[in-house]
């Protein structure tokens, strides 16, 4: 129930069909008995600016997770930004601060490193291979370099996105060892595929999967489907493995943090969500 004491959290971006925050957040909220909620709101790229202020001048706005288009734009808008926003360049979570400044953060990337972490793989001093550079890719860079990595290298089809973001984590990390230009996966502790390649059976594999050693811990971020061919595979050559759907759940509990609401855990809400497709 929704009434004058609800606390929202607006959840922004065009299209909001594919929206699943509140079928994961509101049971959530309802089961530990917090009266807020989660709100999709529609808004296309040029409205956006004005919306966002707009939308924080509300007295029961709690905060507002940011979805596409919007995660770059809002970059602009904010007037504090943590250093994995920066690295990323991308943001996908706002609050007002209590100077009234809008502050940003960034937890798609988190959301990976807290699945990995949690599934037993040690992050301190490892290396690590990100395929896919994009804003993705970029933010799950940015909370690898910020867990204490010792090295990662960048693969991107696109050089000019893979030596942007070699760059950026370089400026922000400068004693991380930051490499470019091979998608080879011997060598690594963690190898994470951050494009839509090997979603299927039959499609093309992002990597060499011969090359993967069954010590190698491998990420996935496609959430249309739990294993993909690219997952079946690594899984097959002996390695551990992470879903894209980890990442989803694994995030919400910082953004919970973030917004000032008790923290759970990514079972819990997995236990709790009414997700439909």
């Amino acid at each position: 129930m929704i009434n004058g004491n609800t606390e929202l959290i607006a959840h922004i971006g065009f299209p909001t069909h594919a929206f699943k925050a509140p079928m994961i957040y509101n049971p959530y909220f309802e089961h530990i008995g917090v009266n807020a909620r989660v709100m999709p709101m529609g808004c296309q790229s040029a409205d956006y600016p004005a919306f966002l202020r707009a939308v924080f001048t509300l007295t029961n706005i709690r905060g507002a997770l940011i979805t596409m288009p919007h995660k770059v734009t809002t970059l602009g808008l904010l007037d504090r930004v943590t250093p994995t926003v920066e690295v990323a360049g991308s943001c996908n979570a706002v609050r007002r601060g209590a100077d009234g400044k809008l502050e940003g953060n960034m937890f798609d990337g988190e959301g990976f490193v807290r699945g990995v972490l949690r599934k037993g793989l040690r992050l301190d001093g490892a290396r690590a291979l990100v395929v896919g550079c994009g804003g993705v890719g970029s933010a799950i860079a940015a909370s690898l370099a910020a867990s204490g990595i010792g090295a990662i290298s960048l693969y991107d089809m696109h050089t000019a996105s893979c030596e942007s973001l070699a760059g950026r984590l370089k400026k922000h990390y400068p004693l991380l060892d930051v490499y470019t230009g091979s998608n080879d996966p011997a060598g690594f502790d963690l190898v994470v595929n951050a494009t839509p390649m090997g979603m299927n059976e039959g499609d093309a594999l992002p990597m060499d999967i011969s090359r993967l050693a069954p010590t190698t811990f491998v990420g996935e971020v496609v959430m249309r489907t739990e294993m993909t061919a690219f997952l079946t595979a690594a899984q097959e050559r002996g390695c551990p493995v992470q879903v894209g759907s980890d990442m989803l759940f694994e995030q919400i509990p910082a953004y919970l943090e973030f917004f000032g609401f008790p923290t759970t855990t990514a079972d819990v809400l997995r236990s709790l969500a009414a997700l439909n497709y």
